[in-house]
């Protein structure tokens, strides 16, 4: 086998939002990344990002497209999933605003914007002890405010009001900001490490 045929495939939900800064962090950490727009693009997935964007769009579109249940089913199966900013509120358990959920992986509980419209966006250096001593910078776009944060799910980091900014589960991580608009690439790093600790599942 090759260099490149070992390398993991890393898909990124592409219906809406920041896709390409994701795909270019993946590049980053030495994984190859695929673009997903239908369900065929699943298949053989080792981990999967859902993308920061707008929840409610993205929501439908993946309902139109049919990918509510495949990407259901990797889940199950263990693969790693990375959701940032609108992808927290699709992984969520429980959304204060009404919504039903779409992806409920995280026992959380979100509540959309709630830190604010586009003006109310803001960037803080973050303590998470899980990616080392040093801080991670974050960028907070229209994010999601954490509400909830019940037994099952690990704070892995807070914002400097001390609400939950970075929740994991399992093989689930979520942030409430955008990992993907700086240079450091240790969140995707942590996603690869999911991904080394067992092997993803064919769509």
């Amino acid at each position: 086998m090759t260099e490149q045929e070992r390398r993991p495939r890393i898909g990124v939900l592409a219906l809406q939002g920041a896709v390409r800064p994701h795909v270019e962090a993946i590049r980053a950490v030495g994984a190859d990344p695929v673009e997903v727009r239908l369900p065929r693009d699943l298949v053989a997935l080792d981990g999967l990002i859902l993308p920061g964007g707008e929840s409610t769009t993205m929501r439908k579109l993946i309902d139109i497209y049919g990918l509510r249940e495949p990407i259901a089913s990797l889940a199950r199966g263990g693969t790693p999933l990375l959701g940032t900013c609108a992808g927290m509120i699709l992984l969520a358990e429980r959304i204060a605003d009404g919504d039903e959920p779409v992806f409920p992986l995280l026992d959380i509980e979100v509540r959309r914007n709630g830190y604010g419209r586009q003006l109310d966006s803001f960037e803080a250096d973050l303590d998470v002890p899980e990616l080392g001593p040093e801080p991670l910078h974050g960028v907070f776009i229209r994010a999601p405010f954490v509400t909830d944060v019940g037994p099952a799910a690990e704070v892995l980091a807070r914002d400097p009001d001390g609400t939950p900014v970075a929740i994991r589960q399992g093989r689930v991580l979520a942030t409430a900001f955008h990992p993907e608009l700086t240079d450091d690439r240790r969140l995707h790093g942590l996603l690869l490490q999911l991904v080394g600790r067992g092997a993803g599942n064919p769509a």
